[in-house]
């Protein structure tokens, strides 16, 4: 059956079984509406620390995200060494390409450092290290003082010791949202270490480290 024979026959199905067979252009879209900004006036009230309380009902994993010191720089740069930071809000983001997606506070100062570098490694930490995670959670302080860690394959980014899982990326956009930028990295490898990873994960809830156990 040729394609107009197929035509004809598709025709006829539709038609007996009542479905539109017109071929007319689609009305056009109303318009859309103005957009304007909203007033302060307009906001909800909303108490951040409510915000904070309620939201913290969600329990995540945890991160760090590092990223290399700057190759070949001179005094102070080279006294910063390698950058990093304790990170709850990384997601994976696509599939194809491979994507994950993290974010970060404007004010932080430990982005701009990633940020030059463009590239980082997603460290997910395992049971057993919440100690860690708050080394890394303080600023101004020497985060890798004590830690072990050798350069991811891709980026040369900190992998850390013991870590059951890692994320080796480069990065690939960043977008506004509010006080917080969305950061997004094209991964370049990955891997897990088995024997940390038996322990299970560290997890975050209403402000406390957790562990794992089957429902």
């Amino acid at each position: 059956m040729g394609h107009a024979g197929m035509a004809a026959t598709a025709v006829r199905y539709l038609r007996a079984t009542g479905a539109p067979t017109s071929t007319a252009a689609p009305a056009p879209a109303p318009p859309r509406p103005a957009l304007r900004a909203v007033r302060d006036d307009e906001r909800a009230p909303l108490d951040p620390a409510e915000f904070r309380a309620v939201l913290g009902h969600f329990a995540s994993g945890v991160t760090i995200i590092t990223a290399p010191g700057p190759a070949g720089a001179t005094p102070p740069e080279r006294a910063e060494g390698p950058a990093g930071f304790a990170c709850q809000s990384f997601a994976s983001l696509s599939l194809d390409p491979p994507l994950v997606t993290f974010m970060v506070a404007r004010t932080s100062t430990t982005w701009p450092r990633i940020a030059r570098a463009g590239v980082f490694c997603v460290n997910i930490l395992g049971a057993g290290q919440g100690p860690l995670c708050g080394q890394f959670a303080v600023s101004g302080a020497d985060k890798f003082a004590g830690v072990r860690h050798t350069p991811a394959p891709a980026t040369g980014s900190p992998r850390l010791a013991d870590a059951p899982a890692w994320i080796d990326c480069t990065l690939q956009a960043v977008h506004t949202g509010g006080d917080h930028l969305i950061v997004v990295g094209r991964v370049d490898a990955l891997g897990t270490d088995t024997a940390a990873a038996g322990a299970g994960p560290l997890l975050f809830h209403r402000g406390a480290f957790g562990g794992f156990s089957d429902a």
